[in-house]
């Protein structure tokens, strides 16, 4: 299936119930995993935050596609700042959380979730989003009174994926093939 015909099946995909309350659901998951699916690990004078938001998106991007996952993505990060804010908003993160729905969105809609796929989607979303971009960010945020570089936020991120990467594909596979099996209802069309 092409990429912009798995995005606008996607787009479709928000035009049922069963698939709407599905998304809010995952949506609401990914705010409560967001706050309470945390653990900060120390780990060579580095503290590794790892957390469960991530699956929500990815399994929207499994069964509903790029857009629906883009959403729970990007609206995730927006209500979890809404709900508890911790200083300014920045949108960088909910840029983040967009781009890795869609990353997982056409890596798994419509297709079979294998390890390989996994793997490669895992590795582009970490590789583009968690490290460079959110190196960049964070470099955005701090760097004025830090006197930090750019290099060191990445150094720091990539320290942070190499900790995380094995659970995470473990994680994605799991639940991926688990959510292929569920079959939502369709809904009927009507002339």
């Amino acid at each position: 299936m092409s990429v912009s015909k798995k995005f606008f099946n996607s787009c479709g995909e928000l035009k049922s119930v069963y698939s709407l309350t599905a998304i809010a659901m995952l949506l609401a998951l990914r705010v409560v995993l967001g706050f309470f699916a945390n653990a900060t690990l120390p780990f060579f004078g580095n503290a590794v935050k790892i957390s469960g938001s991530f699956l929500p998106i990815a399994v929207a991007g499994v069964m509903f596609g790029p857009v629906p996952a883009a959403i729970v993505g990007a609206a995730g990060d927006i209500i979890s700042f809404m709900i508890a804010p911790t200083g300014m908003y920045f949108p960088g993160f909910t840029i983040n959380g967009l781009i890795t729905g869609l990353i997982y969105g056409f890596a798994f809609y419509k297709n079979t979730v294998t390890i390989p796929r996994t793997i490669i989607s895992w590795f582009i979303n970490t590789l583009t989003v968690e490290t460079f971009l959110s190196a960049f960010w964070l470099y955005t945020l701090y760097s004025a009174g830090s006197g930090k570089s750019y290099a060191a936020y990445l150094t720091a991120r990539f320290i942070s994926e190499a900790v995380k990467c094995l659970p995470e594909i473990i994680l994605i596979f799991s639940l991926g093939k688990l959510c292929t099996k569920i079959k939502l209802p369709q809904t009927k069309k009507t002339i």
